[in-house]
């Protein structure tokens, strides 16, 4: 095992007793510092390869790991806000000691300054780092169970097109052009609002998500009916790069005060730019569109999250709902 500089910090290089190569920064300027976490991860090494123990591994260690094994995640950036805010109850401790109880504390504090359903976000986060600490890394032995909060189901907000046509007189003319581009491809909020023209083709009436920019991780094809067409075509040449900007500058928010003042006057209350997509959703759904032929229109990972919105077409139910009431007194 070695130690060695690179700029002011230094590095440990070792060979486990199993052969394993490994790297690592000490985090500091201190040699002496330096050469204790040298000698620790050389005991600790030992005992691991040697004696088949389980290596003390802090919280820290589990959530580092944890975020650049998940890096290529399209929730990288929120599992960085959330590890940032549980280092403040999880920083330094073991992860052996990391229990139910403490991670129902954990849950409580933040249900109280957010709600149930934003706490049960952070437990599982919790859970899956430890459990990816015990199945993957075989830092841990067991994982505690995890309780939590029973959330209500929540119902699917969705607009009436006669509701729909009143929000978008109300809004401002570029926030009008990006919510009907929404209503019409069910894009969510980021990939309409960063959509470039180098991802539009007008002349096969396509554009197309890059597998980065979809929370799926899978490129989505997306056919543009005529409202699509009509907004990129009213659009087209005003920018080089960006479909949908204003003043010149890509747009960067669409929950704005615009946005809200626009809700106020069309007598909207309860409703999210999100919505939209869940609108988007429901007009298909209500048109007879099959869920499997939903499901990759709207780039969704599984079906289920399609089924949501299957309720709005019980059509297919009918011919079956009749089956009891044929040839009974029920039909008299």
């Amino acid at each position: 095992m070695a130690l060695y500089k690179r700029g002011n910090t230094w590095w440990i290089r070792y060979t486990t007793p199993s052969g394993k190569r490994v790297r690592i920064s000490t985090k500091t300027t201190d040699r002496v510092e330096a050469l204790e976490l040298h000698d620790q991860l050389k005991s600790e090494s030992w005992r691991t390869d040697k004696l088949g123990e389980i290596p003390s591994k802090q919280w820290n260690d589990a959530a580092e790991k944890w975020l650049v094994e998940t890096s290529h995640k399209a929730d990288h950036k929120k599992d960085t806000g959330k590890i940032k805010w549980l280092n403040q109850h999880l920083n330094g401790m073991l992860l052996r000691d990391i229990n139910r109880e403490l991670i129902s504390k954990i849950a409580q504090i933040k249900a109280e300054h957010a709600s149930t359903t934003t706490a049960n976000r952070y437990s599982a986060l919790i859970r899956a780092i430890l459990r990816k600490a015990a199945f993957e890394w075989d830092w841990l032995e067991a994982v505690p169970k995890v309780r939590m909060y029973k959330e209500a189901s929540r119902r699917i907000r969705w607009l009436t097109r006669e509701q729909a046509d009143t929000l978008i007189k109300e809004l401002p003319t570029h926030q009008a052009n990006a919510a009907r581009f929404a209503l019409a491809t069910g894009l969510r909020h980021s990939n309409v609002l960063g959509l470039t023209w180098s991802q539009v083709d007008l002349s096969r009436q396509l554009a197309w998500i890059h597998p980065d920019q979809a929370k799926s991780r899978k490129a989505i094809a997306v056919p543009l009916n005529m409202t699509a067409m009509n907004v990129l075509e009213s659009l087209h040449g005003k920018h080089d790069e960006y479909v949908f900007t204003y003043k010149g500058n890509r747009i960067q928010r669409a929950n704005t005060r615009a946005w809200q003042k626009a809700l106020l006057r069309a007598g909207i209350t309860d409703f999210r730019w999100h919505d939209l997509r869940h609108t988007w959703a429901s007009w298909h759904v209500q048109a007879g569109t099959p869920l499997n032929v939903l499901q990759e229109l709207g780039g969704w990972e599984s079906v289920e999250m399609v089924r949501r919105y299957a309720h709005l077409s019980p059509k297919h139910l009918a011919e079956y709902a009749d089956r009891i009431v044929k040839d009974t007194i029920l039909t008299q």
